[in-house]
């Protein structure tokens, strides 16, 4: 765990560490860069987020929670950028707003909701081509 290779780059299983040791992240290196499944937590040892990473870029689906165990966002990269379906979260569990990204910009109807999930406001995004 934690090790280099031999041109110094990290490699197979690691754990990020905060400043005072406690466990931030765990996932693992290939060729000095991120890859597969990833987790992380909060300071307070609940879980922060969880997703995969590609050639060093977040890809595939990921879901981030807030600190207090709250769902927070959830959606999905492709090569590092936002694409496909994105929800974010009130701190009461409720919907925030939702809508699709491609190629890491807003794109077609997005709406807002209030702290109840009644939808507040709809957003038309230009289309991504």
């Amino acid at each position: 765990m934690n090790e280099h290779d031999s041109q110094g780059c990290p490699t197979g299983l690691w754990e990020e560490r905060f400043t005072d040791g406690g466990l931030s992240g765990t996932g693992r290196y290939q060729d000095g860069e991120k890859t597969g499944e990833w987790t992380y937590w909060h300071k307070n040892n609940r879980l922060k987020a969880r997703g995969c990473y590609a050639h060093g870029k977040l890809d595939g689906s990921w879901v981030w929670y807030r600190a207090g165990g709250g769902l927070l966002q959830a959606g999905a990269f492709v090569q590092g950028l936002q694409d496909g379906l994105w929800a974010r979260y009130h701190a009461s569990g409720e919907l925030l707003d939702r809508g699709v990204y491609a190629a890491g910009k807003k794109t077609g109807e997005w709406v807002t909701f209030d702290p109840t999930g009644k939808p507040q406001r709809t957003t038309r995004h230009r289309e991504v081509l």
